[in-house]
Order: structure tokens, then sequence, then C-alpha cells
């Protein structure tokens, strides 16, 4: 009887695995580790050759990176389920994510950054419009020339001509958009202000 229970011992040591994540503990098991046969956290315990490797006095397999962010990396083995507690940074579980060479979690964690720059893009940005008087002859260069940003939305001819030469010319509006976030809005405001406040101290002079 005790020869089998130290049998079924032994069977249970070789499922369980000991991992010793900068200086902090972790048990889980080998099916755990495996969830990603070509990541090196299954390449460590099949000790493969190619990745040297080193056991504290515990029997734990040594790894120098940082324990805080092991949990979401060693979670999502055991469920499939991406969990990031507060105080931890998608940026942070990405890179290690990409140090254990874990496929599927790295595309979930860069998916889920992804979703949170389109939410805050949305939230800190606007749509606006600007309507510029132009001549005929200037439409053109102006299309062309348009700066960074700014996008071409509409001509309207406001009806009036003048002598350009020869040649009567017309005129038109046009209208023009870009997004601008709130940080660019309030710096043009700023410059706005300041332009302001110099044209009123010339006109004193």
């Amino acid at each position: 009887m005790a020869a089998s229970n130290q049998q079924e011992g032994k069977k249970c040591s070789k499922r369980w695995i000991k991992l010793n994540v900068g200086g902090t503990h972790f048990l889980t098991t080998k099916t755990t580790l495996s969830r990603d046969p070509k990541s090196f956290l299954a390449r460590l315990i099949m000790e493969d050759p190619e990745l040297p490797t080193d056991k504290d006095e515990q029997g734990a397999y040594m790894i120098d990176r940082d324990p805080k962010y092991f949990g979401p990396i060693l979670n999502y083995l055991r469920h499939g389920k991406l969990i990031i507690d507060a105080g931890l940074s998608d940026e942070g579980v990405l890179e290690e994510a990409e140090f254990y060479n874990i496929t599927e979690l790295i595309h979930l964690v860069k998916d889920r950054i992804k979703h949170h720059h389109q939410k805050n893009q949305k939230t800190s940005t606007k749509h606006v419009y600007r309507v510029i008087q132009y001549h005929e002859d200037e439409l053109t260069q102006m299309v062309s020339s348009l700066p960074d940003g700014w996008r071409f939305e509409q001509l309207i001819s406001v009806g009036s001509n003048y002598q350009y030469g020869a040649e009567d010319q017309a005129e038109f509006l046009c209208v023009v958009s870009r997004d601008i976030t709130d940080s660019e809005e309030q710096g043009a405001a700023a410059q706005s202000e300041r332009a302001k406040a110099l044209q009123e101290r010339g006109s004193r002079m």
C-alpha cells in the first residue's frame, strides 16, 4: 500500500511544475504550460537543448522576468481568457506575451490595445470645417497645396465675377475639413488669442 502511494506521488509530482519568476514562485501543471507548444514555457519544461535552463534550490525553473506581469500570462494558459488586473498596463502584458512567444495571447492583447486607442480617439478628436474664398484661377493651387490633415469637402460658386486680364473670373467658397484633437484645439485657440493681442497692440502704435 505504501509503495502504491509513493508511486502515485511520483506521478503527481511529474504533472506539477514549479516556476521561479523574478523571485516569486508559481505552481502549475505541464498541461497548462504546454497550451502553446511553440512557446518559451512549453520548450522550457521539455528542457529544449537550445534553451538553457537553471533551477533554484527548490527545483523551480528560474525565469528572469517581472512576476507581476506573469499572472495574466499564466491565467491565460489556464483558461484561455485575457484578464488584466488594475495597475497593470496592456503594453506590459504584451511585452511578456511576446517574450514567452504565446501567439494567440499576443493577438488578443494587440486587439485590446487597438480597441482602447480607437475609443480614446473618438472621445478626444473633433471634426472641424473651414470655409475659404478663392478666385477661379487660384483653385488648382489651393487643392494641390492643402496642409497635412486637411481634406477637400465641397466647392460652392458665389455667383460673382471680376475682371482678370481679358477674362471674367468667378469666385468660389471652398469647404475643407480635418480631425483635430483637444490639445490641438487649445493650441490653436491660444495662438489666435496671441495674434489678436498683437493686432490690437499694432493698431495702437
